[in-house]
């Protein structure tokens, strides 16, 4: 069998079990347990799904990063949950599924410094020309990690999509590796990142098109013959590649594990035989 890795977003799935599975199931102390047995639960679905020889569960760790140091206002529209009660609080199940994961024997990690997303471009940098990578995220940034051996997995149990150049190209009408320079002009909503005001998805995708990168762009200004598009790509030309600086993701992070601590055992869990033995 060749090698697969299953690379999973923590915090994504995370946030998509506690806001999406019925808050009502508790445990025997009345603690909250939804998000800890939907996250359980989709992660031994996407192992049947996926059939990974290798697995890994990269969690944020709570810090500032350089990201911050380019824009303070860097996803700084994002709830404080620090401030937030419990059954509101999707971080007061993460330990109970750091257990679950530890009876699993799953390597998980709260990476620290810099963000899970420049940890998983590292592992894809790495790994990512030899073997088959599916990253679990609904966070659309990395797209821009997508090629052949690369896909990204939205997972919505029977209805997951598997994102790869083919849908990307269909989706967005740019390559894969564009990806970011295309963000880089409408910006991300998601991490506050704003982009040009008047360029839009269909303009940003025809500017890409036309011209390809953002240095590509910068390059070849002068041979833009719309005069309003041209006026706002130079006035908005600092926005842009600080946009880029904070969407394009860093390849540079050390790598929590080698591929040979995530080799997965065969052995299938069931999600409630998983959870009575956390409990």
């Amino acid at each position: 069998m060749e090698n697969k890795l299953l690379i999973v977003d923590g915090h994504n799935l995370l946030f998509q079990m506690f806001y999406g599975m019925p808050n009502k199931i508790r445990n025997e102390n009345g603690k909250s347990i939804h998000a800890v047995i939907g996250f359980i639960g989709a992660l031994n679905k996407l192992i049947r799904l996926i059939e990974p020889t290798h697995c890994v569960i990269l969690f944020d760790g709570e810090h500032p990063n350089k990201r911050n140091e380019v824009l303070p206002e860097y996803k700084a529209n994002r709830i404080d949950y620090s401030k937030v009660l419990d059954d509101d609080n999707p971080f007061s199940q993460l330990n109970d599924i750091y257990k679950a994961l530890d009876y699993m024997h799953i390597k998980y990690v709260e990476v620290e410094e810099f963000e899970t997303d420049d940890v998983i471009s590292s592992y894809v940098k790495q790994y990512g020309n030899t073997i088959q990578i599916y990253i679990s995220s609904f966070d659309s940034d990395y797209f821009q990690l997508v090629n052949e051996n690369v896909k990204i997995i939205r997972y919505r149990g029977k209805n997951s999509i598997i994102c790869d150049s083919e849908y990307i190209f269909h989706k967005f009408n740019i390559k894969p590796n564009l990806y970011a320079d295309y963000k880089s002009l409408v910006g991300d909503s998601a991490d506050n990142i704003k982009g040009i005001v008047g360029v839009g998805p269909k303009t940003a995708t025809k500017i890409i098109r036309n011209y390809g990168s953002i240095d590509d762009i910068y390059q070849k200004i002068e041979q833009i013959k719309d005069m309003k598009i041209k006026q706002l790509l130079f006035d908005n030309q600092e926005l842009v590649r600080r946009n880029y600086q904070l969407i394009k993701l860093d390849s540079i992070a050390p790598i929590p594990f080698e591929m040979e601590e995530l080799v997965l055992n065969d052995e299938k869990l069931v999600t409630m035989n998983i959870i009575r033995a956390i409990s």
